[in-house]
Protein backbone atom coordinates (compact mmCIF):
# COMPACT_ATOMS: atom_id res chain seq x y z
CA UNK A 1 0.00 0.00 0.00
CA UNK A 2 1.44 3.29 -1.04
CA UNK A 3 0.56 6.04 1.08
CA UNK A 4 1.14 9.84 1.47
CA UNK A 5 0.94 11.62 4.61
CA UNK A 6 1.30 15.37 4.09
CA UNK A 7 2.21 17.25 7.57
CA UNK A 8 4.93 15.77 9.48
CA UNK A 9 4.32 17.54 12.91
CA UNK A 10 2.84 15.12 16.04
CA UNK A 11 0.51 13.55 14.37
CA UNK A 12 1.95 13.13 10.74
CA UNK A 13 4.35 11.59 12.47
CA UNK A 14 2.83 8.68 14.18
CA UNK A 15 0.62 7.68 11.74
CA UNK A 16 3.73 7.52 9.53
CA UNK A 17 5.32 5.01 12.17
CA UNK A 18 2.00 3.16 12.12
CA UNK A 19 1.94 2.75 8.60
CA UNK A 20 5.58 2.15 7.86
CA UNK A 21 5.89 -0.47 10.59
CA UNK A 22 3.19 -2.27 8.59
CA UNK A 23 5.46 -2.20 5.88
CA UNK A 24 3.42 -0.01 3.84
CA UNK A 25 5.32 2.61 1.49
CA UNK A 26 5.16 5.60 2.98
CA UNK A 27 6.41 8.97 1.79
CA UNK A 28 6.21 11.71 4.51
CA UNK A 29 5.82 15.63 2.98
CA UNK A 30 5.83 18.91 4.87
CA UNK A 31 6.56 22.60 4.17
CA UNK A 32 9.73 22.21 7.23
CA UNK A 33 12.79 20.44 6.00
CA UNK A 34 13.68 19.47 9.83
CA UNK A 35 10.78 17.97 10.15
CA UNK A 36 10.80 15.80 7.34
CA UNK A 37 14.57 14.95 8.05
CA UNK A 38 13.57 13.87 11.33
CA UNK A 39 10.98 11.66 9.89
CA UNK A 40 13.38 9.68 7.14
CA UNK A 41 15.77 9.42 10.34
CA UNK A 42 14.08 7.88 12.77
CA UNK A 43 11.15 5.88 10.54
CA UNK A 44 11.42 4.05 7.46
CA UNK A 45 9.90 6.68 4.68
CA UNK A 46 10.77 8.70 2.25
CA UNK A 47 10.39 12.17 2.86
CA UNK A 48 9.52 15.39 0.78
CA UNK A 49 9.98 18.91 1.55
CA UNK A 50 7.68 21.54 0.12
CA UNK A 51 3.99 22.65 0.20
CA UNK A 52 1.80 19.50 0.17
CA UNK A 53 -1.13 21.24 -1.83
CA UNK A 54 1.52 21.93 -4.97
CA UNK A 55 0.96 19.93 -7.67
CA UNK A 56 4.83 19.12 -8.68
CA UNK A 57 5.55 18.10 -4.46
CA UNK A 58 2.69 15.63 -5.00
CA UNK A 59 4.31 14.31 -7.99
CA UNK A 60 7.91 13.98 -6.52
CA UNK A 61 6.10 12.18 -3.52
CA UNK A 62 4.70 9.53 -5.74
CA UNK A 63 1.20 10.62 -6.07
CA UNK A 64 0.84 8.81 -9.34
CA UNK A 65 0.12 5.51 -8.05
CA UNK A 66 -0.71 6.06 -4.63
CA UNK A 67 -3.44 4.21 -2.90
CA UNK A 68 -3.98 6.84 -0.08
CA UNK A 69 -2.94 10.31 1.06
CA UNK A 70 -3.43 11.70 4.38
CA UNK A 71 -3.78 15.67 5.00
CA UNK A 72 -2.50 16.63 8.28
CA UNK A 73 -1.09 20.13 8.30
CA UNK A 74 -1.87 22.35 10.30
CA UNK A 75 -3.78 24.36 7.60
CA UNK A 76 -7.34 22.89 7.12
CA UNK A 77 -6.70 25.26 3.94
CA UNK A 78 -4.34 23.13 2.55
CA UNK A 79 -5.70 19.96 3.59
CA UNK A 80 -8.30 20.91 1.58
CA UNK A 81 -6.59 22.11 -1.71
CA UNK A 82 -4.39 19.09 -1.19
CA UNK A 83 -7.55 16.78 -1.29
CA UNK A 84 -8.51 18.41 -4.18
CA UNK A 85 -5.20 18.12 -6.27
CA UNK A 86 -4.95 14.47 -5.16
CA UNK A 87 -8.72 13.81 -6.38
CA UNK A 88 -8.78 15.90 -9.84
CA UNK A 89 -4.88 15.74 -11.02
CA UNK A 90 -3.71 12.11 -9.80
CA UNK A 91 -7.20 10.30 -9.00
CA UNK A 92 -5.84 9.22 -5.86
CA UNK A 93 -8.59 7.06 -4.58
CA UNK A 94 -8.63 7.49 -0.91
CA UNK A 95 -8.47 11.05 1.00
CA UNK A 96 -8.54 11.62 4.52
CA UNK A 97 -8.30 14.74 5.98
CA UNK A 98 -8.00 16.94 8.93
CA UNK A 99 -10.10 19.75 9.82
CA UNK A 100 -10.31 22.07 12.64
CA UNK A 101 -12.58 25.43 11.63
CA UNK A 102 -16.01 24.88 12.88
CA UNK A 103 -17.21 26.63 9.60
CA UNK A 104 -16.25 24.15 7.47
CA UNK A 105 -16.84 21.18 9.45
CA UNK A 106 -20.50 22.68 9.61
CA UNK A 107 -20.52 22.71 5.69
CA UNK A 108 -19.02 19.82 5.62
CA UNK A 109 -21.30 17.61 7.91
CA UNK A 110 -24.69 19.41 6.26
CA UNK A 111 -26.32 18.93 2.96
CA UNK A 112 -24.20 21.88 1.59
CA UNK A 113 -21.83 19.49 1.34
CA UNK A 114 -21.41 17.78 -2.23
CA UNK A 115 -18.49 15.04 -2.45
CA UNK A 116 -17.90 15.64 -6.07
CA UNK A 117 -17.63 19.43 -4.68
CA UNK A 118 -14.53 18.69 -2.26
CA UNK A 119 -13.40 15.09 -2.63
CA UNK A 120 -12.73 14.00 1.28
CA UNK A 121 -13.70 10.58 1.65
CA UNK A 122 -12.92 11.00 5.78
CA UNK A 123 -12.81 14.46 7.56
CA UNK A 124 -11.04 13.78 11.17
CA UNK A 125 -12.25 16.79 13.44
CA UNK A 126 -9.33 16.82 16.41
CA UNK A 127 -11.95 19.37 18.16
CA UNK A 128 -14.99 16.83 17.75
CA UNK A 129 -12.45 13.73 18.78
CA UNK A 130 -11.40 15.53 21.83
CA UNK A 131 -14.91 16.28 22.65
CA UNK A 132 -15.88 12.81 22.73
CA UNK A 133 -12.66 12.11 24.39
CA UNK A 134 -13.70 14.32 27.38
CA UNK A 135 -17.50 12.70 27.90
CA UNK A 136 -15.69 9.43 27.89
CA UNK A 137 -13.83 10.72 30.85
CA UNK A 138 -17.14 11.75 32.36
CA UNK A 139 -18.99 8.82 31.83
CA UNK A 140 -15.79 6.83 34.03
CA UNK A 141 -14.96 9.65 36.41
CA UNK A 142 -12.95 7.38 38.70
CA UNK A 143 -10.66 6.88 35.38
CA UNK A 144 -7.88 8.87 34.69
CA UNK A 145 -8.07 7.30 31.22
CA UNK A 146 -10.11 5.42 29.17
CA UNK A 147 -10.77 4.24 25.60
CA UNK A 148 -13.52 2.06 24.19
CA UNK A 149 -12.60 -1.09 21.94
CA UNK A 150 -14.78 -4.43 20.33
CA UNK A 151 -17.97 -1.71 19.37
CA UNK A 152 -17.85 -0.41 22.92
CA UNK A 153 -17.78 -4.45 24.41
CA UNK A 154 -14.56 -3.48 26.28
CA UNK A 155 -12.78 -0.84 27.95
CA UNK A 156 -9.33 0.36 28.84
CA UNK A 157 -9.83 2.36 32.41
CA UNK A 158 -6.69 3.93 33.72
CA UNK A 159 -6.80 3.32 37.77
CA UNK A 160 -4.47 5.23 40.45
CA UNK A 161 -4.23 2.60 43.47
CA UNK A 162 -4.82 4.41 46.73
CA UNK A 163 -4.15 3.41 50.08
CA UNK A 164 -7.12 2.18 50.69
CA UNK A 165 -7.82 -0.07 47.74
CA UNK A 166 -8.95 -3.69 48.82
CA UNK A 167 -6.60 -5.36 46.75
CA UNK A 168 -3.30 -3.76 47.29
CA UNK A 169 -0.34 -5.86 48.09
CA UNK A 170 -2.42 -8.97 46.48
CA UNK A 171 -0.63 -10.78 43.32
CA UNK A 172 -2.25 -10.08 39.77
CA UNK A 173 -3.07 -14.29 39.83
CA UNK A 174 -4.97 -14.26 43.10
CA UNK A 175 -7.32 -12.05 41.33
CA UNK A 176 -8.65 -14.64 39.41
CA UNK A 177 -9.26 -16.86 42.04
CA UNK A 178 -11.04 -14.12 44.11
CA UNK A 179 -12.87 -12.79 41.62
CA UNK A 180 -14.22 -16.15 39.42
CA UNK A 181 -16.08 -14.59 36.73
CA UNK A 182 -14.17 -10.68 36.05
CA UNK A 183 -13.35 -10.29 32.82
CA UNK A 184 -11.33 -8.14 33.62
CA UNK A 185 -7.18 -7.89 32.84
CA UNK A 186 -4.54 -5.94 34.37
CA UNK A 187 -2.13 -5.22 30.88
CA UNK A 188 -0.33 -2.55 32.22
CA UNK A 189 1.11 -0.56 35.67
CA UNK A 190 3.14 2.65 35.94
CA UNK A 191 4.94 2.81 38.38
CA UNK A 192 7.51 5.65 39.35
CA UNK A 193 7.22 6.52 36.25
CA UNK A 194 8.34 3.40 34.15
CA UNK A 195 5.42 1.51 32.39
CA UNK A 196 5.64 -1.82 32.59
CA UNK A 197 3.08 -5.12 31.63
CA UNK A 198 3.26 -7.64 35.24
CA UNK A 199 3.42 -10.73 35.51
CA UNK A 200 1.33 -12.99 37.41
CA UNK A 201 3.01 -12.85 40.94
CA UNK A 202 3.63 -8.83 40.72
CA UNK A 203 1.73 -6.94 43.32
CA UNK A 204 -0.51 -3.55 43.00
CA UNK A 205 1.09 -0.85 45.53
CA UNK A 206 -0.29 2.52 47.00
CA UNK A 207 0.55 5.06 44.34
CA UNK A 208 0.96 3.10 41.10
CA UNK A 209 -1.34 3.72 38.26
CA UNK A 210 -2.58 0.71 36.23
CA UNK A 211 -4.29 0.05 32.55
CA UNK A 212 -7.24 -2.86 32.88
CA UNK A 213 -9.30 -4.24 29.99
CA UNK A 214 -12.69 -4.83 31.35
CA UNK A 215 -15.95 -6.10 29.63
CA UNK A 216 -18.53 -3.16 29.39
CA UNK A 217 -20.98 -5.20 32.12
CA UNK A 218 -18.32 -5.38 34.70
CA UNK A 219 -16.75 -1.77 34.82
CA UNK A 220 -19.18 -0.94 37.80
CA UNK A 221 -17.88 -4.44 39.53
CA UNK A 222 -14.15 -3.41 38.85
CA UNK A 223 -14.19 -0.13 40.17
CA UNK A 224 -15.76 -1.41 43.11
CA UNK A 225 -12.52 -3.87 43.71
CA UNK A 226 -10.25 -1.12 42.87
CA UNK A 227 -11.90 0.86 45.37
CA UNK A 228 -13.44 3.30 43.14
CA UNK A 229 -16.64 4.95 44.04
CA UNK A 230 -19.22 5.48 41.07
CA UNK A 231 -20.35 9.47 41.65
CA UNK A 232 -23.23 10.51 39.22
CA UNK A 233 -21.82 13.92 37.01
CA UNK A 234 -24.53 16.34 37.45
CA UNK A 235 -23.13 19.28 37.90
CA UNK A 236 -20.21 20.63 35.30
CA UNK A 237 -17.68 23.37 35.01
CA UNK A 238 -16.11 23.63 31.73
CA UNK A 239 -13.30 26.25 31.21
CA UNK A 240 -13.02 27.37 27.98
CA UNK A 241 -15.72 28.03 25.62
CA UNK A 242 -13.86 27.24 22.02
CA UNK A 243 -14.30 24.62 20.11
CA UNK A 244 -13.89 21.73 22.26
CA UNK A 245 -15.86 23.65 25.45
CA UNK A 246 -18.27 24.18 23.05
CA UNK A 247 -18.74 20.72 21.61
CA UNK A 248 -18.77 19.19 24.93
CA UNK A 249 -21.21 21.42 26.64
CA UNK A 250 -23.56 20.94 23.46
CA UNK A 251 -23.35 17.37 24.44
CA UNK A 252 -23.94 17.85 27.71
CA UNK A 253 -27.11 19.27 26.84
CA UNK A 254 -28.10 17.06 24.32
CA UNK A 255 -27.29 14.33 27.71
CA UNK A 256 -31.00 12.31 28.77
CA UNK A 257 -30.29 12.67 32.07
CA UNK A 258 -30.13 16.50 33.02
CA UNK A 259 -26.69 18.03 33.50
CA UNK A 260 -26.18 21.40 34.40
CA UNK A 261 -23.39 22.73 33.01
CA UNK A 262 -21.67 26.06 33.03
CA UNK A 263 -19.21 27.26 30.30
CA UNK A 264 -15.97 30.06 31.61
CA UNK A 265 -14.20 31.80 28.78
CA UNK A 266 -12.35 34.42 28.81
CA UNK A 267 -12.44 36.01 25.28
CA UNK A 268 -15.52 37.78 24.99
CA UNK A 269 -16.75 37.05 20.92
CA UNK A 270 -15.69 33.18 21.99
CA UNK A 271 -17.75 33.68 24.95
CA UNK A 272 -21.04 35.37 23.36
CA UNK A 273 -20.96 32.45 20.59
CA UNK A 274 -20.89 30.05 23.08
CA UNK A 275 -24.04 31.87 24.71
CA UNK A 276 -25.83 32.11 21.27
CA UNK A 277 -24.83 28.52 20.68
CA UNK A 278 -26.30 26.84 23.82
CA UNK A 279 -29.62 26.64 25.14
CA UNK A 280 -29.85 25.78 29.36
CA UNK A 281 -26.01 26.24 29.63
CA UNK A 282 -24.97 29.23 31.90
CA UNK A 283 -22.11 30.54 30.31
CA UNK A 284 -19.32 33.32 32.44
CA UNK A 285 -16.96 35.73 30.60
CA UNK A 286 -13.73 35.97 32.38
CA UNK A 287 -10.59 34.07 33.33
CA UNK A 288 -10.65 30.53 34.43
CA UNK A 289 -8.35 30.64 37.26
CA UNK A 290 -9.68 34.03 38.75
CA UNK A 291 -10.84 32.30 42.55
CA UNK A 292 -14.14 34.65 42.62
CA UNK A 293 -15.03 33.58 39.12
CA UNK A 294 -14.50 30.19 40.01
CA UNK A 295 -16.68 30.80 43.42
CA UNK A 296 -19.45 32.23 41.12
CA UNK A 297 -19.28 29.23 39.05
CA UNK A 298 -20.48 27.08 42.09
CA UNK A 299 -16.87 25.15 41.57
CA UNK A 300 -17.52 23.58 45.57
CA UNK A 301 -21.17 22.22 44.46
CA UNK A 302 -19.45 21.22 41.13
CA UNK A 303 -18.84 17.14 40.31
CA UNK A 304 -16.62 17.95 37.62
CA UNK A 305 -14.25 20.24 36.20
CA UNK A 306 -13.24 19.95 32.44
CA UNK A 307 -10.37 22.17 31.50
CA UNK A 308 -10.00 22.44 27.99
CA UNK A 309 -8.32 25.91 27.03
CA UNK A 310 -5.67 26.02 24.55
CA UNK A 311 -2.71 26.11 26.48
CA UNK A 312 -1.62 23.48 28.82
CA UNK A 313 -0.44 25.68 31.71
CA UNK A 314 -3.96 28.02 32.21
CA UNK A 315 -5.96 24.02 32.00
CA UNK A 316 -3.64 22.30 34.31
CA UNK A 317 -3.19 25.24 36.85
CA UNK A 318 -7.32 26.01 36.76
CA UNK A 319 -7.62 22.13 37.76
CA UNK A 320 -5.51 22.53 40.55
CA UNK A 321 -7.25 25.41 41.75
CA UNK A 322 -10.82 23.95 41.15
CA UNK A 323 -9.96 20.90 43.21
CA UNK A 324 -8.59 23.09 45.72
CA UNK A 325 -12.05 25.16 46.03
CA UNK A 326 -13.51 21.34 46.53
CA UNK A 327 -14.40 19.94 43.02
CA UNK A 328 -14.21 16.05 43.64
CA UNK A 329 -12.85 15.79 39.93
CA UNK A 330 -10.80 17.90 37.65
CA UNK A 331 -10.23 17.17 33.72
CA UNK A 332 -7.22 18.71 32.08
CA UNK A 333 -6.41 18.87 27.76
CA UNK A 334 -2.62 18.22 27.90
CA UNK A 335 -1.30 18.45 24.62
CA UNK A 336 2.44 18.04 25.77
CA UNK A 337 2.88 14.66 27.54
CA UNK A 338 5.85 15.48 29.69
CA UNK A 339 3.44 17.45 31.54
CA UNK A 340 1.22 14.14 31.99
CA UNK A 341 3.86 12.68 35.35
CA UNK A 342 2.86 16.34 37.11
CA UNK A 343 -0.82 15.38 37.02
CA UNK A 344 -0.82 13.03 40.02
CA UNK A 345 1.40 15.54 42.36
CA UNK A 346 -0.92 18.58 41.42
CA UNK A 347 -3.80 16.23 42.08
CA UNK A 348 -5.37 16.65 38.90
CA UNK A 349 -7.35 13.27 38.19
CA UNK A 350 -7.60 12.85 34.32
CA UNK A 351 -6.14 14.08 31.51
CA UNK A 352 -6.78 14.09 27.75
CA UNK A 353 -4.19 14.11 24.83
CA UNK A 354 -5.41 15.50 21.58
CA UNK A 355 -2.54 14.21 19.84
CA UNK A 356 -3.28 10.73 20.80
CA UNK A 357 -6.97 10.98 20.48
CA UNK A 358 -6.63 12.40 16.76
CA UNK A 359 -3.82 9.62 15.82
CA UNK A 360 -6.21 6.76 17.17
CA UNK A 361 -9.23 8.08 15.16
CA UNK A 362 -6.95 8.25 11.74
CA UNK A 363 -5.76 4.88 12.12
CA UNK A 364 -9.50 3.54 12.91
CA UNK A 365 -10.95 4.92 10.15
CA UNK A 366 -8.36 4.61 7.62
CA UNK A 367 -8.02 0.59 8.75
CA UNK A 368 -10.49 -1.56 6.98
CA UNK A 369 -8.39 -4.52 7.24
CA UNK A 370 -7.39 -7.03 10.62
CA UNK A 371 -6.34 -3.44 12.83
CA UNK A 372 -9.14 -2.24 13.87
CA UNK A 373 -8.29 0.26 16.87
CA UNK A 374 -4.74 1.66 18.03
CA UNK A 375 -4.93 3.47 21.57
CA UNK A 376 -1.92 5.44 22.28
CA UNK A 377 -0.89 5.37 25.70
CA UNK A 378 1.33 8.17 27.59
CA UNK A 379 3.87 9.45 25.53
CA UNK A 380 3.51 6.96 22.95
CA UNK A 381 5.32 4.16 25.84
CA UNK A 382 2.57 1.74 24.36
CA UNK A 383 -0.28 0.60 22.64
CA UNK A 384 -3.47 -1.21 22.57
CA UNK A 385 -4.01 -3.02 19.69
CA UNK A 386 -7.26 -4.53 18.57
CA UNK A 387 -7.24 -6.78 15.53
CA UNK A 388 -8.79 -9.71 13.71
CA UNK A 389 -6.88 -12.93 14.12
CA UNK A 390 -6.05 -13.87 10.55
CA UNK A 391 -6.05 -17.96 9.38
CA UNK A 392 -2.42 -17.46 9.07
CA UNK A 393 -1.47 -15.75 12.29
CA UNK A 394 0.87 -17.60 14.40
CA UNK A 395 -2.03 -16.67 17.32
CA UNK A 396 -4.49 -19.09 15.58
CA UNK A 397 -4.90 -22.50 16.90
CA UNK A 398 -3.02 -21.77 20.04
CA UNK A 399 -3.75 -21.25 23.94
CA UNK A 400 -2.76 -18.17 25.31
CA UNK A 401 -0.38 -19.84 27.73
CA UNK A 402 1.75 -21.66 24.27
CA UNK A 403 1.53 -18.03 22.74
CA UNK A 404 5.49 -16.50 22.47
CA UNK A 405 4.68 -12.82 23.58
CA UNK A 406 7.63 -10.77 24.12
CA UNK A 407 7.86 -9.12 28.11
CA UNK A 408 5.96 -6.27 27.18
CA UNK A 409 2.43 -8.02 25.67
CA UNK A 410 -0.71 -8.76 27.06
CA UNK A 411 -3.97 -10.18 26.21
CA UNK A 412 -6.74 -7.78 27.55
CA UNK A 413 -9.73 -8.76 25.97
CA UNK A 414 -10.78 -11.67 23.73
CA UNK A 415 -14.68 -11.63 22.16
CA UNK A 416 -15.75 -14.94 19.99
CA UNK A 417 -18.43 -14.20 18.15
CA UNK A 418 -20.57 -11.87 19.85
CA UNK A 419 -18.93 -12.73 23.08
CA UNK A 420 -16.59 -11.41 25.15
CA UNK A 421 -15.06 -14.21 26.86
CA UNK A 422 -13.09 -14.39 30.36
CA UNK A 423 -9.11 -14.15 29.66
CA UNK A 424 -7.41 -17.52 30.89
CA UNK A 425 -4.25 -19.14 29.94
CA UNK A 426 -6.17 -21.91 28.77
CA UNK A 427 -8.43 -20.09 26.09
CA UNK A 428 -7.36 -20.95 22.38
CA UNK A 429 -7.14 -18.34 20.22
CA UNK A 430 -9.85 -18.93 16.60
CA UNK A 431 -9.59 -17.69 13.20
CA UNK A 432 -11.52 -14.76 13.00
CA UNK A 433 -11.46 -13.85 16.70
CA UNK A 434 -11.17 -10.39 17.79
CA UNK A 435 -8.20 -9.42 20.26
CA UNK A 436 -6.97 -6.58 22.72
CA UNK A 437 -3.19 -6.72 23.02
CA UNK A 438 -1.29 -3.80 25.30
CA UNK A 439 2.11 -3.92 24.00
CA UNK A 440 5.77 -1.66 25.10
CA UNK A 441 6.17 0.52 22.39
CA UNK A 442 9.54 -1.89 21.81
CA UNK A 443 7.39 -5.01 21.58
CA UNK A 444 4.83 -3.74 18.82
CA UNK A 445 6.64 -4.15 16.07
CA UNK A 446 7.07 -7.90 17.10
CA UNK A 447 2.91 -7.90 18.39
CA UNK A 448 2.75 -7.16 14.53
CA UNK A 449 4.66 -10.11 13.00
CA UNK A 450 2.66 -12.19 15.41
CA UNK A 451 -0.61 -11.04 14.03
CA UNK A 452 0.62 -10.85 10.31
CA UNK A 453 -1.41 -8.11 9.91
CA UNK A 454 -2.75 -7.82 5.83
CA UNK A 455 -4.24 -4.14 5.83
CA UNK A 456 -7.10 -3.51 3.64
CA UNK A 457 -8.12 0.15 2.67
CA UNK A 458 -11.54 1.06 1.68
Amino acid sequence: MKVIICGAGQVGWQIARHLSGERNDVTVVDSNPDLVRRATDTLDVQGIAGFASYPDVLEKAGARDADMIIAATHSDEVNMVTCQVAHSVFAIPRKVARLRSQSYLTAIYSDLYRRDHMPIDVVISPEREVAEAAQQRLSAPAAFDTERFLQGDAQLLGLTIDDDCPIVNTPLRQLSDLFSTLRAVVVGVRREGTLFAPEPGDQLFAGDSCYVVVHHEDIRRTLEIFGKSLRKQERVVVIGGGNVGLAVASALEKRTERIRAKVIERDRRRAERAADALERTIVLHGDGLDAALLAEAGIDRADAVLCVTDDDKTNMLAAVRAKAAGCPMAIALVNDPTMVPLMEPLGVDAYINPRATTVSSILRHIRHGRVRSVYSIGDAEAEVIEAEVLSTSSLAGKMIREIDFPEGVLVGAVRKGDKVVKITGDLRIEDGDRVVIFALAKDVAQVERLLQVSIDFF
